[in-house]
């Protein structure tokens, strides 16, 4: 009997850990999940290296400048593809794509990338001119919503090449305890709270919250208190041109709203965890901004992975990380006198029911990782038996 051939996948991307952020963890995953089914290598910034699951063979390159590591993976990448010969070339995201139609084409090999809203819609001119072009020539295009799906169709991708494919979400441990832990480390008490975790752009929309919806919440239940867990974007393809902690800070500042918000930067993920667990809700105020969306939304499912629903603008792909009512409340763009309505009846609310909380996890358990980890592992197989030759 034949041994059957397991294909080789040779993945190209500058997101990984230690680095921090819902790309880094997507890639992750997809590293992990991946080598469970193919046998794999990864050509990323030397710094993750140490942080890659067990078994995933790697060649390291700089992260930073920009341009510096552009060569060096490319280089990298062709390298690989010699040595390694692949089947499959994949880009963890559209600034590694024109690098993995490079070496998919040294080897002989199939070439795809996995998308996110800002891989297309990044406004910059150079990235625009000479990055999305690429795409259209992926054999297959990976997205995380609805939504990304029609910016890649809109960037001339084939609509037969485009698969959506969830992010997905680590379920933890069912510990409301860890509430009470965090509200007690950080000197809140019982105060009603409201959370924003994740990195600080413009699209996250925080600050216009905070001007424009906080004050009303503030004079309604003047204990209120929202907590920031997160920091500015600095390794970014889109690089904000106004910090927004200073943003954010100065609304802060000049409403008077210093007892209100507790900025507390980049925590570990046991503080993150018990954030979620201590918080009403999950406040996402999402701008629909030219150049720049939001393409998922994965905090979303992280936050109804420990119970709390979310408060959502309905821009990018909330709507595939919100599903409402289940999960949380999707509001029409923009409109904050409708985003306070339903925080207030949140925060004025009984305390939930244990019920609720767990039908919130249970919408979650359908982003698990390990069906991220199916979903893709098909879709590499489906696409590398449709036209590859074998090679051993």
């Amino acid at each position: 009997m034949e041994t059957p051939v397991r294909h080789r996948i040779l993945v190209i991307t500058r997101n990984l850990p230690p680095l921090r952020g819902g790309m880094e963890r997507l890639n992750f995953h997809l590293l992990r999940e991946l080598s469970a089914a193919f046998e794999l290598r990864v050509c990323c910034p030397q710094e993750c290296i140490p942080e890659l699951p067990d078994g995933v063979g790697a060649a390291g390159v700089p992260l930073r400048p920009l341009w510096r590591f552009v060569l060096a993976s490319t280089a990298a990448a062709v390298s690989s593809a010699r040595r390694f010969r692949p089947h499959l070339v994949l880009a963890g995201s559209g600034l590694t794509a024109p690098m993995a139609r490079i070496a998919a084409a040294v080897a002989g090999a199939r070439s795809a990338a996995y998308l996110h809203g800002l891989d297309i819609l990044a406004d910059h001119w150079a990235y625009r001119n000479l990055w999305v072009p690429w795409f259209a020539g992926l054999d297959a295009v990976f997205v995380n919503s609805r939504h990304t799906a029609e910016l890649a169709a809109r960037a001339r991708v084939p609509a037969h090449r485009i698969n959506i494919v969830h992010p997905g979400v680590e379920l933890p441990p069912w510990e409301p305890g860890r509430g009470e832990e965090f509200r007690q480390g950080f000197g809140l008490g019982d105060r009603p709270m409201l959370l924003s975790v994740g990195r600080l752009t413009a699209r996250k929309g925080l600050a216009e919250f905070i001007e424009r919806a906080l004050p009303a919440l503030v004079s309604a239940q003047p204990r209120i208190v929202l907590v920031v867990i997160g920091a500015e974007a600095v390794n970014s393809i889109k690089v904000d041109t106004q910090s927004q902690l200073a943003r954010i800070q100065a609304a802060v500042q000049r409403l008077g709203l210093e007892d209100n918000v507790r900025l507390l930067g980049t925590q570990d993920d046991a503080t993150v965890r018990g954030a979620f667990f201590a918080a009403c809700a999950l406040v996402f105020p999402l701008i629909d901004l030219p150049g720049d969306t939001e393409g998922f939304g994965m905090v979303a499912v992280e936050a109804a992975a420990h119970g709390t629903p979310t408060v959502a603008f309905a821009v990018g792909g909330a709507s595939d990380s919100v599903s409402d009512p289940v999960s949380g409340s999707l509001i029409p763009a923009g409109d904050y006198p409708a985003m306070i309505r339903q925080l207030s009846g949140l925060l004025g609310a009984p305390a939930e029911t244990q019920q609720a909380r767990l039908g919130r996890r249970e919408f979650a358990a359908g982003f698990e990782w390990s069906r991220f980890g199916g979903r893709i592992q098909l879709a590499c197989h489906s696409l590398l038996e449709e036209a590859l030759p074998v090679r051993i």
